[in-house]
């Protein structure tokens, strides 16, 4: 059970709140648990869909985002993102199993896209620290300095939903999927 209660629905929400989860009803078809979670601040809700929906018309394709997401949530060891990710890459993104792995890995089976899966998951791991050579990779392998900085946001916008999950214990909605430990 989550340790934040969730709004049971959008009319339980924050009056403040409910049309921006209205918004992500009529457009998912359901209002994720995350989503409703962050509703209890209806501040928090409109930068989370801000960033969200920016970033969403950025130049980077939604299969690199996804894969991005899977690599910074397993490196954060967050289940729900995991669980979300999995589902999403699969169903929306329609990534395979091995690609999904790889993601998990930090990694692509594509060769464009594992530099930004790489770089994203080494900006995870050194929380931003990263060296001129981390950055030269990332550019070597096609992308343009407007498309790193939206791997960077990706990174923070995934790692911001790791630890909302993560303080909150969201209830995972989605077919649970186990980050892995950390060695």
């Amino acid at each position: 059970m989550s340790l934040i209660p969730i709004p049971a629905n959008v009319q339980a929400a924050p009056a403040a709140s409910q049309p921006f989860l209205e918004a992500e009803s009529k457009q998912l078809g359901s209002v994720p648990n995350l989503f409703r979670l962050v509703a209890n601040s209806p501040a928090s809700i409109e930068g989370y869909l801000g960033l969200m929906g920016a970033l969403g018309k950025g130049s980077l394709p939604a299969p690199t985002r996804e894969r991005i997401a899977l690599a910074v949530a397993q490196i954060n060891g967050c289940d729900y993102c995991l669980s979300a990710h999995t589902y999403l890459g699969k169903n929306l993104a329609k990534l395979d199993d091995l690609e999904i792995t790889a993601n998990r890995n930090g990694a692509s089976n594509d060769l464009k896209a594992d530099a930004a899966v790489k770089f994203a998951a080494l900006l995870t791991r050194k929380r931003g620290h990263v060296n001129d050579d981390a950055l030269q990779n990332v550019r070597l392998a096609g992308y343009s300095d407007p498309e790193i900085i939206e791997i960077v946001l990706h990174v923070a916008l995934n790692t911001l939903n790791n630890w909302v999950n993560e303080v909150a214990k969201t209830d995972v909605d989605f077919p649970l999927v186990h980050a892995r430990k950390a060695a």
